[in-house]
């Protein structure tokens, strides 16, 4: 009996798959690395993060003082203590607000803290503590 149609169709398509297995194979081993020399196998990384395959040049070798690296955290610059700021807002209920010079933020403050009475407007020094609500003003002066 003669071959079907479909038969046909099924024997093209393993011949083709073996002809494209030999053409790889044959492709690896054109392009096999095995037996290079190990300079040519290596890359080198440049000055700008990219791939090449040339070394670096010796001559472009800048000096580190090893002295000047730090390791861990950098060093905490203390901050002045007293700080000088406007009274910005002053509630009848005795808090306000002193706009700080330096830091130009808003930190709280209570009539309990002052020193004398200070009004809206007032040039104040004053020092920042650290609260349970954030950052509060005490020990408040007028500047004259």
């Amino acid at each position: 009996m003669a071959e079907s149609f479909s038969k046909k169709e099924k024997i093209k398509k393993k011949i083709a798959k073996q002809k494209e297995k030999n053409a790889r194979r044959e492709d690896r081993k054109e392009n096999n690395d095995k037996g290079k020399d190990l300079e040519d196998m290596m890359m080198y990384v440049d000055q700008y993060g990219q791939l090449t395959s040339t070394p670096p040049d010796k001559n472009d070798k800048i000096d580190v003082d090893v002295n000047n690296i730090r390791l861990g955290a950098a060093p905490v610059e203390e901050e002045e203590v007293v700080k000088v700021g406007i009274v910005t807002f002053l509630s009848e209920k005795g808090y306000g607000f002193i706009t700080s010079d330096s830091m130009r933020e808003n930190v709280f403050f209570h009539t309990n803290n002052c020193a004398e009475m200070i009004k809206k407007g007032n040039k104040v020094t004053f020092e920042v503590e650290k609260s349970a609500k954030g950052l509060v003003a005490v020990d408040i002066k007028i500047v004259r």
